[in-house]
């Protein structure tokens, strides 16, 4: 139930051995901060191959591919993995345990902390990604929230097929954001939010719960209009 290839493209990213065939799309989410940490120590050589700023702060396992660009007052704590041609902007925060693709957009005043994004990934503007993953040529629009953390602070279910509910046994899971998924503005996903590949969600929705593929949510708001006196 709830397998890899179902939602995401493997080969689409360098690090598809965090994936189990055999094992649900989020049980890569636990071992991000392991494989990171084997993938650094591997490096041989300079971490720092991209273009970086001289005002942007870069942690000490830190890796840079060739080709991507750091802009000014970008922070990336790490341990981190940035891909090539990735792009973060202005203003990015990067936490710790986050691997990056290639050709992604990291935006400004967005925070990313243990997920990881697939190629073509964009997450340009305001958003907050934890604990979560996203697929090929996915993209957040602006304001966009991955909630990571049920309220009453226990693990995250997710619903099955039969109408219950699988306990992930994670604490902190934000969502599965399937290759080529849209979300729209000042949307958020709710913890152990899983979205099918090529689905859009409109603006302004609360999204809690499995989407299949090529799946709209339409979520429209009423305005009344009065007369100013």
């Amino acid at each position: 139930m709830f397998p890899p290839a179902d939602y995401l493209d493997l080969s689409e990213t360098d690090h598809a051995a965090l994936f189990r065939a055999e094992e649900p799309v989020w049980s890569a989410i636990a071992g991000i901060k392991d494989y990171l940490g084997r993938l650094l120590d591997e490096m041989d050589g300079a971490l720092i191959q991209g273009d970086v700023h001289e005002r942007a702060v870069i942690g000490e396992r830190v890796y840079i591919a060739p080709g991507a660009i750091v802009e000014a007052n970008a922070v990336i704590n790490g341990p981190a993995w940035i891909g090539a041609g990735t792009s973060v902007r202005s203003g990015a925060y990067i936490r710790e345990n986050v691997i990056v693709g290639g050709e992604c957009t990291l935006g400004n005043s967005s925070e990313f902390k243990n997920c990881l994004l697939f190629n073509r990934c964009e997450v340009p503007h305001f958003n907050y990604v934890g604990d979560s993953i996203l697929g090929y040529k996915a993209h957040l629009g602006a304001g966009v929230i991955c909630s990571n953390v049920r309220l009453d602070r226990e693990t995250v279910r997710v619903k099955n097929d039969a109408g219950g509910f699988l306990d992930t046994g994670l604490r902190k899971f934000g969502a599965i954001v399937g290759d080529k998924t849209e979300i729209g503005c000042n949307s958020v996903l709710s913890p152990g939010s899983i979205l099918g590949r090529e689905c859009i969600v409109y603006p302004l929705t609360s999204w809690s719960g499995v989407l299949g593929d090529r799946q709209i949510v339409k979520t429209k708001t009423s305005s009344g209009i009065v007369a100013r006196h």
